[in-house]
């Protein structure tokens, strides 16, 4: 696939199969997160890599969509290393590009995946749940599979409404 493919066909995946994941794939998802630009190199993210069921239950007792990372064979917990970090904006913006290469990497994979954000609202008790420093905080949990159902179509906004302006 190419590039433009898969950013325009991947979608979020909320009901997985219960196929298990090789560690070669889990470490081709990885490598992908591993790969995204950052400011001065620091490569701030860390992970932790959840395929335990009991684990899972646990993590999905701290949010609202905790169905969708029951259902899936895998979560990933994605952090941001503050001992790494040096510009906590620019470092942000790393998070998210290692997140979205991860997420593109799963779906050339014929992978699914889900961004989970809502459970940062509890994101010092996911840190404690797993065991982990005060160093590291929580910036998103991905539940990767393969997909029970046939992906649906997105939608996006005009381009129109989008552009502010063109100088």
């Amino acid at each position: 696939m190419n590039v433009t493919h898969l950013i325009k066909s991947r979608r979020s995946v909320r009901q997985y199969k219960s196929d298990t994941l090789s560690p070669f794939q889990i470490n081709a998802i990885l490598d992908a997160g591993r790969w995204a630009p950052s400011g001065l190199n620091n490569q701030p993210w860390r992970f932790v890599v959840i395929t335990s069921a009991d684990k899972r239950a646990g993590l999905a007792g701290f949010t609202h969509y905790g169905k969708t990372i029951l259902s899936a064979p895998v979560t990933i917990a994605v952090f941001l290393d503050m001992n790494a970090a040096y510009n906590r904006d620019k470092d942000l913006m790393a998070m998210g590009a290692c997140i979205q290469n991860m997420l593109l990497a799963a779906h050339a994979r014929g992978l699914g995946t889900c961004w989970l954000g809502e459970i940062l609202n509890r994101k010092d008790e996911v840190r404690e749940f797993l065991g982990l420093g005060a160093h590291l905080e929580l910036a998103a949990l991905l539940t990767v599979g393969s997909a029970r159902r046939a992906k649906r179509t997105g939608k996006r906004k005009d381009m129109k409404t989008l552009i502010l302006a063109r100088t």
